[in-house]
């Protein structure tokens, strides 16, 4: 492991900085940010030392709560030093190439500028597969080698987490490990292991040699992924074989991780406030993790579950020791579905009577029409301004909800929208899905007829012609571990001729085209997310191709080139039998082995493939919220060892006293 002492590189830096754009994000020295002593263990064992990574750009990455929690839980203890480091910009990225007398500027964490390879462990969270170019760009610039193979006893383990990290297989050949689900506990566990091996130094009796016996003792925990203890095989058709361990102890399956007391992790406590604008600026509290909603399209439902609730007291005083120690004036409240909270209106009425005539705003992310009402709305838009609303129906008929069994009718959408507009509300968004299975032409333009009705009743119950609505819409991508892990995406020319007949039938309509906003993106870059989502190994040297072409915040429109990724995966899947196509446009069936098969959400697999058979029957039931209703038997508590975590407490958010 990595063990000299690492220099700051801002010597070297700080005369280059005027020559680049919004040099304040690569300075540091943020509100509540952490620089500590390389050796901060000092007698009391090794120092375990990791750089955090965002894969975006400062403005992106440094509102990201994943990295910011995991920063803070690391901190906390005397003898790991956590630093952060982001994806530098293309004018930066030629300052540190060209470098100085010493070389290249290597890639260098925000906190001490000391160089990424330096650290014991580089931990990168994904929560968009469209990241993957920038984690090959910052490996290159840190000058650790690109395949995990190549890695020496100098380099730190690379290790992902987030969201994508449910389907690592398309980077697995750039990583040494990867963890699946909550980071509060498995970072300190992790780091545990590293500290062992550590002071052993070269054990006697390593069933393995150098890192290799780093990554076993991670691997047979059952809770870290090492993609090289795992071969794969593949068939005549160009499916999965098997997936199987290459070594004795190495489990079949990895398993998540869920954390089930967020009352004892009220994390962010010290969160960090930026030197440069970012795309959120307000301090966020996640008020529970995880829903059961049971959308079939949403991975992030299906993976995060069971529903863990945090108390109203924590809520209450996480909000106030974010106010204090930030002095941020919006407080958003967070989750998959924050109004589902079983007491949120006890937690908005407590916050607005805590903070009536301050310049406290609180706001709620995208609501369900289902879970609105106006009383919660006018709490939290008390001490604040009354912004827009946002809805996300996801489908424009009733019959392509019922198919991705969101349950809102048309009548509860026009009901919903009518008493917010009869309230003072003049703008409202909704959020719809483009490409989702058994859709068809009308139930895209479906959504016209939505938003001209909502227009319609807005200014009947106000008598005013001022009222807006805002259509934004969203390419559909198939998720692993979801009911539609199967289906096939819809190819982007279909995606984008939709979507032109949809803004046609808007604008046409003279009564209603200028009251209706339209935004929406094209759909070449779904195809690709749908490549990296559902992608197995052989998509790495797709995703190589294209940085080295030059690819780099493939998340920005941009930047990003459709061109250059088709291109990639013709000349790297040359030979191979399976193309682009065959990785996103094409239908999976049950007894395919999926490239994420071996690796454990909890979910069981014939459960999901029932409701995805039932997503395809006009007759089958809505499927229910778990938390009001019986078990539906989807495998994640007894699988776990979990259990859902709800109220009502029955307590209040008392006011703050004056001292």
């Amino acid at each position: 492991m990595p063990s000299a002492v690492a220099e700051s590189v801002f010597p070297r830096l700080e005369g280059r900085l005027p020559s680049v754009q919004k040099p304040i994000q690569y300075v540091g020295g943020e509100l509540n940010s952490t620089v500590k002593d390389w050796d901060c263990a000092g007698s009391a064992g090794p120092t375990v030392r990791w750089a955090l990574m965002y894969p975006d750009a400062y403005e992106v990455g440094l509102p990201n709560q994943g990295v910011q929690i995991l920063y803070e839980v690391l901190n906390e203890r005397d003898w790991i030093l956590a630093e952060r480091t982001y994806s530098v910009w293309p004018d930066m990225e030629a300052v540190m190439r060209a470098g100085d007398s010493q070389g290249a500027i290597p890639q260098f964490t925000v906190d001490g500028h000391r160089p990424v390879r330096a650290f014991d462990v580089f931990g990168l969270s994904f929560s968009t597969e469209l990241g993957y170019t920038n984690m090959l760009n910052a490996l290159d610039l840190a000058g650790i080698p690109l395949h995990a193979a190549d890695r020496g006893a100098d380099d730190p383990i690379v290790l992902a987490g987030g969201h994508a990290a449910f389907n690592p297989e398309p980077v697995a050949d750039f990583l040494d490990a990867a963890v699946l689900g909550d980071g509060e506990e498995v970072v300190l566990a992790i780091s545990e292991v590293v500290r062992e091996w550590k002071a052993e130094g070269e054990p006697s009796g390593a069933m393995e040699s150098g890192r290799n016996e780093l990554l076993r003792r991670l691997a047979v925990s059952g809770g870290v992924y090492v993609p090289k203890f795992y071969d794969v095989t593949y068939a005549a058709d160009g499916t999965i074989r098997a997936v199987v361990p290459n070594r004795p102890g190495i489990p079949a399956r990895v398993r998540k991780h869920t954390l089930m007391d967020l009352d004892a992790w009220p994390y962010p406590a010290k969160p960090l406030v930026p030197l440069a604008e970012t795309v959120h600026e307000r301090f966020s509290v996640e008020i529970f993790r995880g829903c059961t909603r049971g959308c079939r399209f949403c991975q992030a439902g299906m993976i995060t579950r069971p529903v863990r609730e945090r108390s109203i007291e924590t809520i209450g005083a996480m909000v106030e020791n974010g106010i204090r120690t930030t002095g941020f004036e919006e407080v958003g409240l967070l989750s998959l579905s924050s109004a589902d909270h079983s007491e949120i209106g006890e937690v908005a009425k407590g916050l607005a009577d805590r903070y009536a005539g301050s310049n406290v705003s609180l706001s709620l992310p995208s609501t369900r029409v289902d879970a609105f009402n106006i009383t919660l709305a006018n709490e939290f838009s008390r001490n604040g301004r009354r912004s827009g609303l946002t809805f996300a129906p996801e489908g424009g008929s009733e019959r392509l909800r019922k198919v991705i069994n969101k349950m809102v009718s048309e009548d509860d959408l026009i009901r919903t929208v009518a008493t917010a507009y009869s309230h003072g509300w003049r703008q409202v968004k909704l959020y719809f899905m483009c490409g989702l299975p058994t859709e068809t032409d009308d139930d895209v333009l479906a959504i016209a007829d939505l938003a001209k009705k909502v227009i319609a009743k807005g200014r009947e119950v106000t008598g005013r012609n001022d009222i807006r609505c805002t259509v934004s819409i969203g390419g559909f991508v198939p998720k692993p571990h979801t009911p539609f892990q199967w289906a096939a995406q819809l190819d982007h020319e279909t995606t984008d001729e939709r979507l032109k007949k949809l803004r046609d039938t808007v604008r046409e309509d003279k009564r209603y085209g200028r009251a209706i906003g339209f935004r929406y993106h094209d759909g070449k870059p779904g195809i690709v997310e749908g490549l990296l989502s559902r992608g197995d190994r052989r998509v790495g040297a797709i995703i190589e191709q294209v940085w080295r072409d030059g690819g780099r915040f493939d998340g920005w429109s941009e930047h990003f080139s459709y061109d250059r990724w088709l291109a990639s995966a013709t000349t790297a899947l040359a030979g191979s039998g399976v193309d682009l196509d065959w990785f996103t446009t094409r239908e999976r069936g049950y007894d395919e082995v999926l490239p994420w098969d071996h690796l454990d959400s909890g979910l069981d697999k014939d459960w999901l493939w029932a409701d995805w058979e039932d997503a395809l029957d006009p007759g089958s039931v809505d499927v229910e919220d778990c938390r009001w209703t019986p078990c539906y038997d989807c495998g994640v508590c007894p699988e776990m060892d979990t259990e859902i975590q709800i109220g009502p407490t029955g307590r209040q958010l008392l006011p703050l006293a004056v001292v």
